[in-house]
């Protein structure tokens, strides 16, 4: 007769997970000790911008795009084309304010550096995603 296993495994799993927690509980500490009004409205702005403004929208482009490729197999094509966008959207939501150049004054008094060159690598990288997804597919296309 076998044994009834734990349901969330060793006791290594137990305890990297209980580690875990730990090291995210003092990053939340250490994170909203400063300025922790900023930080919340923050992550509730984040929040309510992309479950009323950005889900929306990115939605409606991939409706879009859909319609667009009406006559080729979608199921080929649409990764080609969401996977670049949504990386590129994560990109653009963790890189904000520093590609808009809102908090260049406390990025160059903390690290030194500029943020003139965040706008100029987030639109080669996009360039490079949406790039490499067209070689990608015109491979796969010509093998296939």
């Amino acid at each position: 007769m076998r044994r009834p296993r734990l349901a969330l495994g060793s006791p290594l799993q137990i305890l990297l997970l209980a580690g875990s927690f730990a090291l995210a509980g003092y990053a939340g500490v250490r994170l909203l000790d400063g300025d922790w009004f900023g930080i919340v409205l923050w992550f509730v702005g984040a929040a309510i911008l992309h479950d009323l403004v950005l889900a929306p929208l990115y939605g409606a482009a991939d409706q879009a795009v859909l319609r667009g490729l009406e006559r080729v197999d979608r199921r080929r094509w649409m990764p080609y084309v969401r996977v670049p966008a949504g990386l590129s959207l994560l990109l653009l939501l963790v890189w904000f304010p520093l590609i808009t150049g809102r908090v260049a004054d406390r990025y160059a008094v903390t690290t030194g550096l500029s943020t003139d060159g965040f706008p100029a690598r987030w639109l080669l990288i996009t360039a490079g995603l949406f790039g490499g997804s067209a070689v990608l597919l015109v491979l796969r296309r010509r093998r296939g």
